[in-house]
């Protein structure tokens, strides 16, 4: 297997994820047959409902057979790594094992996984080569909790009477032996993996997040582990959330909710007297502005306190496929928050979900190509960079590499005259699409901009500052 992207260190790697920006994350398996939610209809059906909308019933039986018909004969690893880097993403994230437990490559110690299918080939191993190719890093999600296998929960059950796991069982160390042979895998036989993106749902500890961590460093000591699993993780993830009290700084602040908190939010789910507040947050979160967790913040950190971070959100409201969700975001406001991410020092992870035939709905096709033409005209202000120096202002966000910053409006002056503060010693102002030059006077600590009229790009003009 080619490598695509590789270092000899993990802080190498870190400064890559830090200056890639942006990437794709894709929730694909046989659900998508169903245009149900990965996992969430046999785990907590009402849950499912309030977060992502209405979605078509569905047994467990009828889910679990649905690998049956899993034929995904127009899938094209190589046209989804096309698509993610027209757009400007540098990696993917791609789900290797969902809740459901699922695998998508050719897994061991179980039958339930994709070479079992009609398909019958292994897609990670496919969608790997197609990343080498393109030069895009490669992530894969994977998910602790398994309501397929014996060892997490008992099987005899309903998945959404035990959704949790049950580590108190014996066959509970079986089970993170099982766990343990599918990441050995995962990153030795892929190629290089640039990340382990962990789902651990609540209370990280019952995977022995130590075991995991300490197995990553023995057979691949460059790949990055997410917060979701326990332990010191290289970078952290809110969720469907852009930080908006400060940049995200480095906490032993423990993340996730616990397995009785998880229990006590399901109860609130079913009482009638708050379900339209839940149902008002479960729309926010679908919106991508609820904040799932608390992150600690600074306004503008040195770098040594810097947490990277990623936010992953939906392009529209599901994570997986859904024929009748149409409420697809415009490119104009996933751009718009690519640049909040960024200016914050964050990476945005956009989610897509493929069709049951292994192809990008058009309506994604569209969005990332839209983004892509912005991108191709923006980039230098968003790759490579770190969070600016002025953070908080009301119309814009900042950007900024060694003597410069760019300053990206979100809302353009009406009158074209813009004023800052913070900003010192500038030798240069011009506008990143143009390399139109414009005047400046700096006064009493305001640096005052004279800029047209027009704002040069509806979605998000780029002005270019140059200090000394």
């Amino acid at each position: 297997m080619k490598h695509s992207v590789t270092f000899q260190t993990k802080e190498e790697r870190l400064d890559w994820y830090k200056a890639a920006k942006f990437g794709l994350f894709v929730h694909w398996g046989p659900y998508s047959i169903a245009g149900v939610e990965a996992s969430w209809p046999i785990m907590a059906p009402e849950l499912a409902a309030l977060a992502f909308g209405e979605q078509p019933a569905i047994s467990e039986a009828d889910y679990v057979s649905l690998p049956r018909r899993f034929n995904p004969t127009s899938f094209d690893p190589r046209a989804w790594a096309n698509s993610a880097k027209s757009a400007g993403m540098r990696y993917l994230v791609f789900t290797a094992k969902h809740h459901d437990g699922f695998c998508m490559f050719d897994a061991p110690g179980t039958e339930y996984k994709i070479t079992n299918t009609p398909y019958g080939r292994d897609l990670c191993a496919e969608l790997a080569e197609a990343c080498a190719d393109a030069g895009l890093g490669l992530g894969f999600y994977y998910s602790p909790p398994d309501m397929h296998h014996y060892g997490y929960r008992d099987v005899t059950r309903p998945a959404t009477s035990n959704w949790l796991g049950e580590p108190d069982r014996p066959e509970w160390v079986e089970y993170l032996d099982y766990m343990e042979a599918h990441l050995r895998k995962l990153i030795t036989e892929y190629g290089d993996v640039s990340l382990l993106w962990f789902d651990g749902l609540s209370s990280h500890g019952k995977y022995d997040p130590p075991r995991f961590h300490r197995l990553v460093q023995e057979l691949s000591p460059t790949t990055l582990i997410n917060d979701r699993l326990g332990g010191k993780p290289d970078f952290i993830t809110p969720e469907q959330h852009i930080p908006s009290d400060g940049i995200p700084i480095r906490s032993d602040r423990a993340r996730g909710l616990t397995d009785s908190q998880f229990r006590w939010m399901l109860r609130l789910l079913r009482a009638p007297v708050i379900g339209a507040w839940i149902r008002n947050l479960a729309q926010r979160y679908g919106e991508g502005n609820l904040q799932l967790v608390h992150i600690p913040s600074a306004r503008c950190p040195n770098p040594a306190d810097f947490q990277p971070w990623e936010t992953c959100m939906t392009m529209n409201r599901t994570w997986a496929y859904n024929p009748t969700d149409r409420a697809y975001k415009t490119a104009a406001h996933l751009t718009r928050n690519l640049v909040k991410v960024v200016g914050r020092g964050g990476n945005y992870l956009l989610n897509v979900g493929p069709t049951p035939e292994g192809t990008f709905p058009p309506e994604v096709e569209e969005r990332l190509r839209q983004i892509g033409e912005w991108m191709d005209m923006n980039s230098e202000a968003i790759h490579d960079t770190t969070y600016g120096p002025l953070q908080d202002i009301p119309f814009a966000t900042t950007t900024a590499k060694p003597g410069v910053v760019y300053l990206h409006l979100l809302d353009w002056a009406a009158d074209g005259q813009i004023i800052l503060e913070g900003l010192d010693s500038v030798s240069s102002i011009s506008l990143l699409a143009t390399g139109e030059q414009l005047t400046f006077i700096q006064l009493d600590g305001k640096l005052v901009i004279e800029a047209p009229i027009q704002a040069p790009d509806p979605v998000v003009s780029i002005l270019v500052i140059r200090t000394t």
